[in-house]
């Protein structure tokens, strides 16, 4: 509070920010007080995460050290493992005795800017030695498993339905990782999605007659619908075989189904 003190002057505010603090937190439906800290996720949290950190930018600065910090998560840029590692002593040192803060050793550790990730970003070095920014593998597989529990099989919702959920996941995914410089990635899980979908249309079409019928009104030869549709194959394998002939991306298309790779093709020309 004394550092907000610094830049605020309305005594209202800082009572109201004060009070926000002193809330308490409910555990197990028991109010308990909360005597250090901020709410985790609040929007407050990142808010005053700057400002406590304000003298650490500052310490930063005044060494001569080229770093990005975003809330808590910091990164300070060396030449050399050497220099990373004195840096790394020197900071924690600085946090922990004059910000009286305490550093997560276990996340804090010094690596090569190529293996180093930060909020969901990595870093690639390409043929000429630059650095290029990609998608961290970790939020590669949060995001797949958000589509997977968005394309289970057995979670009866209409295709509709469904098809605008992953919608507002895909633009809201695509709005934050835009940034990324590997487009691969965006095509390959347009891919991944479109097979998944295409398992969940095979189970709602369930009896061999239906998927028959079915296979016949998206144009397929009689005979070709009548073998396919007694296929006793997985539903993955399925997906990845003749059902992507039958439910061609323009199938997709048509029903509303937003692409990863268009999306982020959309967002970088608009830069």
């Amino acid at each position: 509070m004394a550092r907000v003190a610094r830049k605020v002057h309305d005594r209202r505010l800082l009572r109201l920010i004060r009070r926000y603090l002193e809330a308490g937190i409910m555990v197990e439906g028991v109010k308990q007080a909360s005597v250090k800290g901020t709410p985790q996720g609040s929007p407050l949290s990142p808010l005053l995460s700057n400002i406590m950190l304000d003298d650490l930018d500052r310490e930063l600065e005044r060494r001569g050290h080229r770093f990005a910090r975003y809330a808590d998560d910091l990164r300070v840029h060396v030449r050399s493992e050497r220099a990373g590692q004195r840096v790394l002593t020197g900071v924690s040192v600085f946090i922990e005795k004059r910000l009286k803060l305490k550093v997560n050793r276990r996340k804090s550790s010094v690596r090569h800017a190529a293996q180093a990730t930060v909020l969901g970003f990595g870093f690639v070095l390409d043929q000429d030695g630059q650095m290029g920014i990609r998608v961290d593998p970790k939020a590669l597989e949060r995001l797949r498993r958000r589509l997977r529990q968005l394309t289970r099989r057995s979670w009866s919702i209409p295709m509709e339905e469904r098809i605008e959920r992953l919608n507002r996941q895909i633009t809201g995914w695509c709005g934050y990782f835009a940034l990324a410089e590997t487009p691969r990635v965006f095509e390959n899980l347009d891919k991944w999605l479109r097979r998944r979908l295409r398992q969940v249309r095979w189970k709602e079409w369930k009896l061999p007659k239906a998927r028959r019928r079915n296979l016949r009104g998206l144009g397929l030869p009689a005979r070709e619908a009548y073998e396919w549709g007694g296929s006793r194959k997985g539903y993955w394998r399925v997906a990845g075989t003749f059902l992507s002939r039958a439910l061609p991306n323009k199938y997709w298309e048509d029903l509303g189904l937003k692409r990863f790779s268009l999306r982020w093709h959309q967002l970088r020309s608009a830069w």
